[in-house]
Order: C-alpha cells, then sequence, then structure tokens
C-alpha cells in the first residue's frame, strides 16, 4: 500500500522557508493609521467651520426676525420690514454659501494634498517591502538549493 505524503507538513516546511516581513505590514498599518487620522482632522475641522458658520446664519436671522416682527406705526412699514428682511436674507444667503464653498474647496484640496503624500509614503514603503522580500526569497532560495545538493 503506498504512503500519502502529510501535505500540511510539506505547506508548513515550504512556507517557512519563506520568511514573512511583519515589519512591512506593521509600517503599512501605521502609515494607514497615520492617514485615517488626518483625513480625520480635515473632516472635523470643516464639519467644526461649517457648524460655526450654521448657528451664525441661524442666529443672525433670528435677530432679523425679531427686528422684522415688531409693531410697526403704518401698515406700509410691514410691508417695508418684509422686503428689507428678504433683501438681507438673500445677500446674507450668497455670502453664507460662498463661504461653505471655501470650506469644501479647503477640504478637496487638503484631502488631495494628504493622498498624495500617503500614496508616496506607501510607493516607497511597497518597494522597500519588495526589494527586502525578493533579498529574502533569494536568500531563501539559495538555501534551498544548497540544501538539495
Amino acid at each position: 500500500m503506498a504512503k500519502t505524503q502529510d501535505v500540511t507538513a510539506m505547506l508548513k516546511d515550504m512556507m517557512g522557508a519563506f520568511p514573512v516581513d511583519t515589519k512591512a505590514m506593521e509600517d503599512a498599518f501605521k502609515t494607514t493609521a497615520t492617514l485615517n487620522e488626518k483625513l480625520s482632522g480635515v473632516a472635523l475641522e470643516a464639519a467644526e467651520k461649517s457648524t460655526e458658520l450654521s448657528a451664525k446664519w441661524a442666529m443672525d436671522t433670528l435677530t432679523k426676525i425679531g427686528e422684522m416682527s415688531k409693531a410697526k406705526a403704518e401698515p406700509a412699514d410691514y410691508a417695508k420690514a418684509m422686503t428689507d428682511f428678504a433683501s438681507a436674507q438673500a445677500e446674507v444667503a450668497t455670502e453664507n454659501m460662498a463661504a461653505f464653498a471655501e470650506i469644501a474647496k479647503k477640504v478637496q484640496m487638503d484631502t488631495v494634498e494628504l493622498m498624495m503624500a500617503a500614496g508616496k509614503d506607501m510607493s516607497e514603503d511597497a518597494t522597500a517591502a519588495v526589494k527586502k522580500a525578493t533579498e529574502d526569497m533569494t536568500t531563501a532560495a539559495k538555501k534551498a538549493t544548497a540544501a538539495a545538493k
């Protein structure tokens, strides 16, 4: 009866002959974690600025509504107050939308800058990992060849 080879043991021996560089994996994790931290900072800063802008806009609107709702001496004054309020709101809306657009533009620029820097870092890490893996594989292959002789 033929004896079958233990494939598990064979695979274990083969994997042991080709060492894995865990430092490269750790470096990749650290690079990713750092990128995520920076991206979160960009998002939180934008959220903070947007919230401040929204709160200021709301407070300004409430103040103007308070002025508009005061009792007037003449009926025509109510129409004028409403027209003034609507005109002021249109102007403030334009200014605030431009401010929101600036916040979005800054987020976009910061994100692109971070992604380009991270791409460069990851490329350097990958190049170093591939170089080390090639060296390790060459060494392991030479040992395997020498052991086979």
